[in-house]
């Protein structure tokens, strides 16, 4: 797995076991929760360690990224999602893509939205 720069983090607390979350985290982000192969459009499975670590990576012509899920118990049936971002920008087109994306703000309500939407389905099953 290539070690991306560094872009943000964000966590969130759900109300339910590391097993649970686990499988709501593959309910909100795959098309079919039996296939990590079916992540969003964008997006290629790099590395999972059910229930711990869900690794995430993708590219286009103005980036190349990666998204890592990790569930951790943050107290007994309680458990911490975090979803951390990193990539690389490549050139003037990249650059202008990373103010757009990252630098208006759009990607931090995006990926807290995901983990709200994770919690939310968590939470309910």
């Amino acid at each position: 797995m290539e070690r991306l720069p560094y872009i943000d983090q964000h966590s969130r607390i759900i109300k339910t076991d590391r097993a649970r979350a686990w499988a709501a985290l593959l309910r909100t982000t795959c098309e079919n929760p039996e296939d990590l192969s079916t992540l969003p459009s964008g997006f290629v499975l790099d590395e999972a360690d059910p229930p711990k670590r869900l690794a995430t990576k993708g590219q286009h012509p103005f980036s190349r990224y990666s998204l890592v899920f990790t569930l951790e118990e943050a107290y007994p049936g309680h458990t911490r999602l975090t979803a951390e971002s990193r990539g690389v920008f490549p050139g003037i087109h990249g650059r202008i893509y990373r103010a757009l994306v990252i630098g208006s703000g759009g990607h931090r309500l995006v990926v807290r939205e995901m983990l709200r939407r994770i919690a939310v389905t968590a939470e309910r099953s």
